[in-house]
């Protein structure tokens, strides 16, 4: 190699010896300022991400924390529910219960068939236990430690459980109020009851005070009584279904008092009087006399009828009554069917209203064909005609 090419490489190996040893000198420098500044703040960064990780792990815990005292809580709460959802439906139970016996009550009460929407079984309404879920080993299943878009996957657990208490709860409430309809409807209907057999009590009590009778005569004899005080229950079917019965009662006995007082007519169809009761002149002294019965025109031979049950007392001639049969009907009432050209009971024998029990004539005292009917309270006569037209009104079921 020439000497001349010789001296022009130097130069340029020079300063490739330079660079190489200014990129060394800075890469050692970098080196060793990284190497200082890690070990200078190594420690302090090591202590914030502790720090970091920390706080990250504990806001962590507290949520978790949280959420489980909630979840704690909506357990207890879901327990508390299902309890009170239980008791519920037993009170429920036993409320239907009572319900059913009332209307078995209110069906075999007389009248009650007047009260067709409460005495209809399909008006009550059934209580049957909602449908429950499975009940799973734990209330809630376990949570899972994550997040899913900001909600705690077990929250929606507890969310569904909540919304199945809501909705039993609201059918329990729908059905004590359907409950609660029944039992009113039913006291109002035992009221109605009480009601009408009160009417139709006073009605019956009415008719016989206008024949002149008192209707306590024929109140029943009341033996001692007597026993604890035991106040009926603030309810008002039982209120109402005690004052029924009593009502009913009193109805019925009056109906049966009814039943048995001289309320029909001795002959049948309309009725001639040729007659009346009291003074009058009599027809044959021509002077004034107290009739103590009402004359009703018939043919002779036309039957005449018992106009109350009872028992015959007499079936004899007797003077100026002529054949007479009397009738004793209880309470002190008799009636004297008299005139009669021949009668068709004896004495002692037990008649019922419509009875035939003799024949009109004209014996006794008497102008012509016709039949003189009385009736005495307690031995005193009375005027026939009171009984006569009280009955009117009533409807015999011969």
């Amino acid at each position: 190699m020439p000497h001349s090419a010789s001296r022009s490489l130097k130069p340029v190996l020079h300063t490739r010896l330079v660079a190489a040893l200014g990129l060394g000198l800075t890469l050692t420098t970098a080196w060793a300022g990284a190497a200082s500044y890690y070990l200078i703040f190594h420690d302090e960064m090591l202590a914030r991400f502790v720090s970091r990780q920390s706080a990250m792990q504990y806001t962590y815990e507290e949520r978790v924390d949280t959420l489980q005292r909630a979840l704690d809580r909506a357990t207890s709460d879901h327990t508390a529910t299902r309890s009170a959802i239980e008791t519920r439906l037993s009170t429920l139970a036993e409320r239907q219960a009572v319900i059913e016996r009332r209307q078995g009550i209110l069906t075999g009460l007389p009248g009650a068939a007047a009260e067709s929407d409460v005495t209809t079984t399909g008006s009550i309404p059934s209580v049957e236990p909602p449908p429950m879920p499975t009940r799973p080993q734990k209330p809630f299943p376990t949570p899972e430690l994550r997040m899913h878009s900001g909600e705690w996957s077990g929250g929606r657990a507890v969310d569904r459980a909540e919304n199945f208490d809501t909705t039993i709860l609201a059918r329990l409430a729908r059905l004590e109020r359907s409950l609660d309809h029944v039992a009113e409807r039913q006291s109002r209907a035992v009221a109605r009851v009480a009601q009408r057999a009160g009417d139709s009590a006073d009605r019956f009590r009415n008719l016989i005070a206008r024949t002149g009778l008192n209707p306590a005569r024929f109140e029943p004899a009341m033996g001692g009584v007597g026993g604890p005080l035991v106040p009926l229950p603030a309810d008002g079917f039982e209120t109402n279904l005690a004052e029924a019965r009593r009502q009913i009662e009193d109805e019925t006995h009056l109906r049966r008092v009814t039943a048995a007082l001289p309320f029909r007519q001795p002959l049948p169809g309309e009725i001639a009087y040729t007659s009346s009761f009291g003074t009058r002149l009599d027809p044959f002294t021509r002077a004034m006399a107290l009739h103590t019965g009402v004359d009703m025109r018939a043919e002779i031979g036309a039957p005449a009828r018992a106009t109350a049950a009872g028992r015959v007392t007499a079936a004899e001639y007797a003077g100026g009554y002529g054949n007479m049969v009397e009738v004793d009907h209880g309470h002190g009432l008799v009636t004297r069917y008299a005139h009669l050209s021949g009668t068709a009971v004896l004495v002692g024998q037990r008649v019922e209203a419509g009875t035939v029990i003799g024949f009109v004539g004209s014996t006794g005292r008497s102008t012509g064909s016709h039949l003189h009917y009385e009736t005495r309270i307690d031995g005193e006569p009375v005027d026939p005609q009171r009984f006569l037209r009280a009955g009117s009104e009533l409807v015999f079921a011969d």
